[in-house]
């Protein structure tokens, strides 16, 4: 598949090496000539300095040929005006990033896909709506969504007091029958473990389940976590993230934002309604106490610093604060995060480019996303034909061994598979895969 890329930048490079870790065939196109020297010795792609939205240059990179084209520069109007000219001059599919969130209405999504804009991608909402699912199911350190909740994907971690610790996965539906679990992963260490039915859970195991959408409380109990109901959260950082986050909390709970600069503490005012905005330090644990830390169901560090989002964050904890999120921008921080002492690290870069990322697998795929620590996918493919993946059980699929199917929806029903299962044509089949099984899955399923 051949890729050109606008934007050399975070988004962009992060974009650039996991594809070019796939061997796609990509350019990456920046007036920045230091980051394109950067990329050119670091990733296997071709480089092309100048503006993406000069015509000669989108000629030169041969956009008229590209399967994909995404611009990720950090500025919006050049990425909007890319995409419109590179669909012109004859890419197949166009995507821009964009921070203004007027953009994503459904109405301008549709003036821009006329123009020319195939999908409209913002990194900011796109993490801020992941940080309200964490919130809203704040015992898992992950949570998707799948068809609206149909099917979900949780991530949760083995303490002391579980139940499950020394169990046999082959054992788990014995606790309770009547609902519906499928584990499809284990985070143990930096070690990545497709459980089977002899695999033995151990204590600070990260453990992922797929479950339906009527057992995802029931999960809480069968791990042994307490459930709680978060009240009170508070926002370490003034950053857009911070701003997005706030003004996605604030009509469902009392959330309180600590920003040290004065002037971005009355924009923040101007945009949030129902927030209540500190003018502080976030690293001044004094001052966060007098505040109401100690009071606080969820602490979320959203601040530009990823070292001071973990320090704070581990702040909270030893506070008592039950749920704590902090923003990385170093995506190898993600890989210890269960180790630590923070619930969940999130990078707006892996968050962007897992949604992006559908638009490059092979077959139709619905959804994708990646958990946090483990170097794989979960991708939710649709079955458009009737090819050999309909015609026998799963068990005789010949089903690469480093992936497997969590959960399908038919229609409305959401089902947990076993290997006796045969998928049907409509089916939205959701799979786990470790990077080296992607190629054979792809096969299955186009």
């Amino acid at each position: 598949m051949k890729i050109v890329i606008a934007g050399a930048g975070d988004v962009g490079f992060h974009l650039a090496e996991l594809l070019a870790f796939e061997n796609q065939d990509i350019i990456l196109i920046d007036r920045n000539q230091e980051v394109l020297d950067y990329a050119a010795t670091h990733l296997d792609v071709l480089t092309l300095t100048g503006d993406s939205t000069s015509i000669d240059i989108l000629k030169e990179a041969e956009v008229n040929r590209a399967n994909l084209f995404l611009a990720v520069t950090t500025s919006e109007k050049t990425n909007l005006v890319s995409a419109i000219l590179a669909k012109k001059i004859g890419a197949r599919q166009t995507i821009a990033r964009v921070s203004n969130q007027e953009y994503l209405t459904e109405v301008q999504r549709s003036m821009f896909k006329e123009l020319g804009v195939d999908a409209l991608i913002s990194p900011q909402q796109l993490a801020a709506e992941e940080i309200y699912r964490l919130v809203n199911k704040c015992s898992f350190t992950d949570h998707f969504a799948f068809e609206k909740g149909k099917i979900n994907l949780v991530g949760i971690t083995m303490d002391d007091y579980s139940p499950l610790v020394n169990m046999e996965i082959r054992d788990i539906n014995d606790i309770e029958r009547e609902v519906a679990l499928h584990p499809i992963a284990i985070l143990r260490g930096h070690q990545t473990i497709i459980p089977r039915g002899n695999t033995i859970l151990r204590r600070n195991d990260h453990i992922y389940f797929i479950t339906k959408k009527e057992d995802i409380d029931r999960v809480v109990n069968i791990v042994g976590k307490k459930t709680i109901t978060v009240k009170k959260i508070m926002i370490a950082g003034g950053t857009d993230l911070a701003l997005a986050t706030a003004k996605r909390l604030e009509n469902d709970y009392n959330v309180t934002l600590i920003e040290k600069n004065k002037d971005r503490c009355k924009r923040l005012a101007q945009t949030l309604h129902k927030t209540l905005i500190i003018n502080g330090d976030a690293s001044n644990v004094t001052m966060l106490e007098e505040e109401g830390l100690n009071e606080m169901d969820a602490f979320l560090a959203l601040s530009s610093n990823s070292e001071a989002n973990i320090i704070a964050s581990l702040t909270a904890k030893n506070r008592g604060v039950y749920k704590t999120i902090a923003l990385v921008e170093n995506k190898e921080y993600i890989h210890i995060s269960q180790n630590i002492g923070v619930d969940t690290l999130i990078n707006k870069k892996l968050i962007a480019a897992n949604n992006i990322f559908r638009f490059v697998r092979k077959g139709q795929v619905e959804a994708i996303t990646s958990l946090h620590g483990v170097d794989a996918e979960v991708i939710e493919y649709v079955i458009t034909k009737n090819n050999q993946i309909t015609k026998k059980p799963l068990k005789d699929l010949h089903f690469p061994k480093r992936a497997l199917v969590g959960g399908v929806i038919r229609g409305e029903e959401s089902l947990i598979p076993d290997g006796n299962f045969q998928l049907q044509l409509n089916d939205k089949v959701i799979v786990f895969a470790l990077p080296e099984a992607i190629g054979k899955l792809e096969k299955l399923f186009n």
